[in-house]
């Protein structure tokens, strides 16, 4: 009896324990909310739209905007979900990806869009997301359907298909490619990867070391934008965005491909999401030899970005990209006839960890520690071609003996030096790294106004020197009446070397017409932007410049100061219509861009010249000169855009930019060939007067993408015409015999590719990607051929990631 007695006694303290264990579970899962806003691309208030939330596809709660456009759905359990919104005469618009829990309301604002055409979501114009439509920068967003049906394997090929952005890679895959964003100079753009600010110090950026693995979109705003990026963002800013996993199911690729030349991709990446849980990581391998000797290229690369949802409000992401590249330097294999036999290795490291917190509706704050490291080493085991030595001082080494033809119809025939006389092998390494804290707070103070406040310190190593830069920044945006749309920001740069700088931005926005899905003629829109930009010098040029080269007292002396910053005004200003109901946009901008203050590299009796004191000039004799803040330019110019969707699956996209960019100030001596004594020639750099290096007067872009059904293809086109250019080159008597006119000197060029995909099952794709397709030996570079037709064929696993595979 007493063992029953306890048993029962036991056996009731039990289910009390878990009757109240059951209540206090009910009132922890109390039900929470989902309230928002559902508005027009200008942000007006959409009344009567259908919202419903949705979990792994299944409803779990339906209801309508009222005449604010607000909405409120209750949320019976934390988690996951996707919100799908409609309304009549706009398109229906998907939220992937809404974290909710139970006792919590959480805040969302859906911005629906008119027309087929997908509404652009951009960060780089104001620094929170903003809707394209609202603001007056010039933004291009590269989406993951673009990068998908374009099938290219680098970033550098996307961005062929920005308005006013010229891509130039010197030989081929692998060679270094550079970015000019309307006329400005390659290292007068900030490119971030998740936030990481990844160009080397004093702006350079290597953009063939960026592959499209873990690549979700590529966002690029043409103009200066110090404001919100501090130093390097003179000309532009590149923000590349990795994929998040999404799916409760893990989804798992695995790409493999060849082609000619010995190529062989290949490609695996797993994503998904776990209760608070998102991950995705992917790893790729690229191998190829290339059209000519000692033309190799390896590239293996791997990224990852990982989201814990502490709470609704609350989120840390971790992000990391590593790199490796091994590749041949044959050097212009059209100025020597031969290939060097030097080679260069390459490896980049990019770690990101951003803490986000949603304070409450209106206030959001964040804060990331970033890394990036680059390192290099470019070996030349030994001389290549024939030994010269006409003044018996040692021999330099010949190429053999070719004719060099330019677009402008100049040639020469001789032999250039291809390796200079030296001890063999020669090896240069290179290190530099970046690590930085950005702290970001979002205020929106009235409905449609948002202040922004930002602190960022970063720690620069490079060539045995370090900088502690620290730099803040205060911004308004919002709208007037939702018709006129206003961003005002100054930004503040205290950097080690330069000391103190300011840069203002004004951008609007003004709607003529407002959004109408009913008339053929849409929305218009008037922009106006103005910027001014800042860029540091890099570690070389801080090395050897004027005040680092001279005593403390002969700074006294000659009363020298510290090199300046480099620094830009850029204004631009168009026009922007919708059209066909939504389903066609056109686009003029007109821009004008001043870039002064520019760093280079004078002689002393060019130093006296800008008003250096003979003294200090002279003090810079043994390393034959220094470098200052001199030379200047100046870039205008046109853009002309267009989107269309025809139907059927067709989309088009297409841009013209012309270009007049001109050298408004230099210190470079003219160099004569005896063959042309009449014409100064740039040997080195562009002369006075002339045009810059390398940037095309005239330049545009197509695509043409179909996506239906089982079938993907995409045909693409980038067009160039003559550009300025320089062969570089010296003869065996260090003469300019094998120097051309630099006007017009390298040829224009068309590049056509063409991808298309098939899906065999909802697990097995196949694809083909064709490159160069008319076999064209153009030289982006001149003397510097790009390679002939290439082709790529291989398939595509896909493994979970959705219910209907397991099915």
């Amino acid at each position: 009896m007493f063992v029953s007695v306890a048993y029962r006694r036991q056996l009731i303290l039990r289910l009390v324990f878990l009757t109240t264990l059951l209540a206090f579970s009910a009132k922890g899962e109390s039900s929470g909310s989902l309230h928002g806003r559902v508005v027009d691309p200008l942000g007006s208030p959409v009344p009567n739209a259908t919202v419903v939330l949705l979990q792994d596809d299944r409803e779990i709660v339906r209801g309508k905007s009222d005449t604010e456009g607000s909405f409120e759905l209750s949320v019976p359990a934390s988690g996951r979900y996707s919100v799908q919104v409609e309304a009549m005469g706009f398109a229906t618009e998907n939220v992937p990806r809404v974290s909710l829990a139970s006792g919590r309301t959480q805040e969302l604002t859906v911005s629906l869009r008119i027309g087929s055409l997908p509404q652009q979501v951009v960060v780089s114009a104001t620094g929170t997301a903003t809707p394209e439509s609202q603001v007056g920068a010039s933004v291009m967003l590269i989406d993951s359907m673009e990068i998908g049906s374009l099938n290219k394997l680098d970033v550098l090929e996307d961005l062929r298909f920005v308005p006013g952005a010229q891509i130039v890679q010197n030989s081929q895959r692998g060679g270094t490619a550079s970015l000019f964003i309307r006329g400005g100079e390659s290292n007068f753009n900030k490119v971030m990867v998740d936030g990481i600010p990844v160009n080397q110090i004093g702006g350079a950026f290597d953009f063939a070391q960026l592959s499209n693995n873990g690549v979700s979109s590529v966002e690029v705003l043409r103009g200066a934008n110090s404001v919100l990026y501090g130093s390097d963002a003179l000309g532009g800013v590149v923000n590349v965005t990795s994929p998040r996993g999404t799916t409760a199911i893990p989804e798992l690729k695995y790409s493999v491909d060849g082609g000619n030349f010995g190529t062989l991709n290949q490609d695996v990446s797993l994503g998904g999401a776990f209760h608070g849980f998102d991950y995705f990581s992917e790893f790729s391998r690229f191998d190829t030899q290339g059209s000519y000797p000692n033309n190799f290229f390896h590239n293996a690369t791997v990224s990852a970005n990982l989201g814990w949802d502490i709470a609704p409000t609350t989120g840390i992401r971790a992000t990391v990209r590593h790199t490796t590249t091994d590749l041949g330097a044959p050097n212009g294999i059209d100025f020597y006839g031969i290939s060097d036999d030097s080679t260069s290795r390459n490896e980049n490291t990019y770690v990101g960890v951003t803490a986000q917190q949603q304070t409450n509706v209106r206030w959001h704050n964040s804060i990331q520690f970033a890394f990036a490291q680059f390192t290099s080493v470019f070996d030349n085991p030994s001389p290549t071609g024939e030994p010269f030595d006409p003044f018996g001082f040692g021999p330099s080494y010949l190429g053999n003996v070719v004719t060099i033809r330019g677009a402008n119809g100049f040639s020469t025939t001789g032999q250039a030096i291809l390796d200079f006389g030296g001890v063999y092998p020669e090896s240069f390494p290179d290190y530099e790294a970046r690590r930085s804290v950005y702290a970001q707070s979002d205020y929106r103070f009235f409905r449609d106004w948002t202040g922004v406040f930002g602190f960022r310190y970063e720690h620069e190593d490079g060539e045995k020197l370090t900088r502690n830069n620290y730099s803040g920044f205060l911004e308004g945006h919002g709208s007037i009446a939702h018709r006129l749309f206003l961003t005002v920001g100054v930004g503040l740069e205290n950097n080690a070397v330069f000391g103190f700088a300011a840069s203002p931005r004004v951008s609007l926005a003004y709607y003529l017409r407002n959004p109408s899905g009913d008339d053929f003629l849409g929305a218009t829109k008037l922009k106006f932007n103005f910027g001014k930009g800042i860029k540091e010098p890099s570690t070389g040029q801080q090395a050897s410049a004027l005040f680092n080269i001279l005593t403390p007292g002969q700074i006294t002396q000659f009363g020298v100061s510290p090199v300046g910053p480099e620094r830009s005004k850029t204004y631009d200003a168009g026009v922007e219509q919708r059209l066909w109901h939504g389903r066609a946009t056109a686009g003029l901008t007109y821009f004008y861009n001043r870039f002064y203050d520019l760093i280079a590299f004078l002689d002393p009796a060019s130093l006296v010249s800008i008003g250096v004191d003979p003294g200090a000039a002279q003090a810079t004799a043994l390393g034959g000169g220094a470098y200052v803040n001199a030379t200047s330019e100046r870039a205008l110019g046109a853009e002309l855009e267009s989107r269309i969707d025809l139907g059927h699956g067709l989309l088009f996209q297409g841009s013209y930019t012309y270009l007049d960019a001109v050298v408004t100030k230099a210190f470079g001596f003219a160099s004569i060939n005896p063959v042309f004594p009449s014409i100064p020639i740039g040997a080195f750099s562009p002369l006075q007067g002339a045009r810059p290096f390398h940037r095309a007067p005239h330049s545009g872009s197509f695509i043409v993408m179909y996506n239906k059904r089982k079938w993907n293809a995409a045909f693409s086109g980038y067009l160039v015409s003559r550009r300025d250019d320089s062969t570089f080159l010296e003869d065996g008597f260090f003469g300019n015999s094998m120097l051309l006119p630099n006007r017009n000197l390298a040829p224009g060029y068309q590049k056509l590719d063409l991808s298309v995909g098939y899906a065999l099952t909802h697990y097995a794709r196949v694809y083909t990607s064709m490159e160069n397709l008319l076999s064209q030996h153009y030289q982006p570079v001149f003397g510097f051929p790009a390679a002939p037709f290439t082709i790529r064929s291989g398939i595509t696993f896909t493994l979970g990631g959705n219910r209907e595979w397991w099915k």
